[in-house]
């Protein structure tokens, strides 16, 4: 983890393209992408697939440092090379675009309206392993079903536990403690959620600094409490289900929230254009979310 990555997390102007797709969504990503399920007959061929959609947006010319500041990657991904460079490296040597990784392995049933993440086996070692090829720091997502502060309690508490393992590799953990858009109380639920977090901040020891990834708030400005906490390196927040003018309409009415949007940044992106057609419509999209995070 280098000193001038840490400025450009902490201060620079953009957002975070999250490029972490899992076997879970995979095959929804590839067929927004136009891919079809009867276009693959394993999973080796789905991820080749999905690493071919994710080489050719990475290696885009409108998809650069200048506005985005950061990308999240999937496990397989980190693994594999871009151009014949490992990703990670690709990523913060050729585009000056920061490199994370997704940690998590998906959630579990859903108790006390929260779903944690279920167990992750061998995280040590990934941490190490992700160390070691110029990753800076992880991402991991919870759900929040509903305004109960026992469930959301447990999925802050989870967050933090294995936050500060990922601190103890070098790392910045990005905690996603999701708060589902559709709930009937979800200004309660963030009420609770913030003041979860909070406690969990004024906790840390001295010079920690963790990042979150959150839902955009129902109340604009909610979460300016955490951005301008100082073991906080940065706030940033998911599209949640909401279409990309939806969310950069939202975005743009948070002050010092930035986008990591997921299925918005790939919103309208096919394999069957031409790349001529497919770099205007991901600089289209790369503008209006950049536009929003830093208005």
């Amino acid at each position: 983890m280098s000193e001038q990555q840490t400025v450009k997390m902490g201060s620079g102007r953009g957002f975070i393209a999250a490029l972490d797709q899992s076997g879970g969504s995979t095959p929804k990503a590839l067929k927004l992408y136009g891919i079809e399920e009867n276009a693959y007959s394993s999973d080796s061929e789905m991820f080749d697939l999905i690493h071919q959609m994710r080489s050719r947006i990475i290696t885009s010319p409108v998809f650069g440092g200048d506005r985005i500041l950061a990308a999240i990657l999937f496990e397989q991904t980190m693994d594999r090379d871009i151009e014949g460079t490992p990703s990670a490296s690709y990523l913060w040597d050729v585009k000056n675009v920061v490199p994370f990784l997704k940690i998590d392995k998906g959630l579990a049933d859903e108790s006390d309206a929260a779903q944690l993440m279920k167990p992750i086996p061998g995280l040590d070692e990934l941490l190490a392993r992700a160390a070691e090829k110029g990753i800076f720091g992880t991402k991991e997502r919870s759900v929040i079903g509903g305004a109960n502060r026992a469930g959301i309690a447990a999925i802050v508490a989870q967050q933090f536990e294995i936050g500060e393992q990922v601190l103890s590799h070098g790392l910045v953990p990005i905690l996603e403690p999701e708060v589902t858009i559709t709930i009937a109380d979800k200004a309660a639920a963030e009420d609770i959620l913030l003041d979860e977090i909070t406690k969990h901040l004024d906790g840390l020891p001295e010079g920690r600094q963790v990042m979150l990834k959150v839902s955009l708030p129902t109340v604009a400005n909610h979460y300016l409490p955490l951005i301008e906490h100082p073991k906080v390196l940065r706030v940033v927040a998911l599209s949640g289900g909401y279409s990309r003018a939806e969310a950069d309409v939202l975005l743009g009415q948070n002050d010092g929230l930035i986008a990591s949007f997921s299925r918005a940044l790939t919103e309208g992106l096919s394999a069957q254009q031409s790349d001529q057609e497919f770099n205007a419509t991901l600089d289209a999209a790369i503008q209006s979310i950049y536009t929003a995070s830093v208005e």
